[in-house]
């Protein structure tokens, strides 16, 4: 299975997408959006974004668990992953997202 962008709509009528690794596993989640076209272009600042290391925050949330956010150009984070086991595993997850995305299919759930 190739990596692959899923765009669904939230019980609340919003729009979020998920960035699934080829294992299936979510590597990345999307802010909520109000429209589909506004998180198509999200899907798209990931795309682009990505590839950049400067890109990423490395992060630990309160209890201490490693995590990391992708933000666009303007600052804004447009993708937040799951919580890490350790640093490294985060760490494999940025590496994953880096170089899956720029080239993951879309499937749109909402069309």
């Amino acid at each position: 299975m190739a990596a692959k962008f899923e765009l669904k709509k939230s019980k609340n009528d919003k729009f979020v997408f998920n960035l699934l690794a080829t294992n299936g596993q979510v590597i990345l989640t999307s802010e909520m959006y109000e429209s589909r076209a506004r998180a198509l272009g999200g899907v798209e600042s990931v795309r682009k974004n990505a590839p950049d290391d400067a890109r990423y925050g490395r992060l630990s949330a309160k209890d201490g668990s490693p995590y990391f956010t992708l933000k666009a150009a303007n600052g804004q984070v447009v993708g937040q992953s799951q919580m890490y086991s350790g640093e490294r595993a985060r760490d494999a997850g940025i590496e994953s997202v880096k170089h899956h995305a720029p080239a993951a299919v879309l499937n749109d759930t909402t069309a």
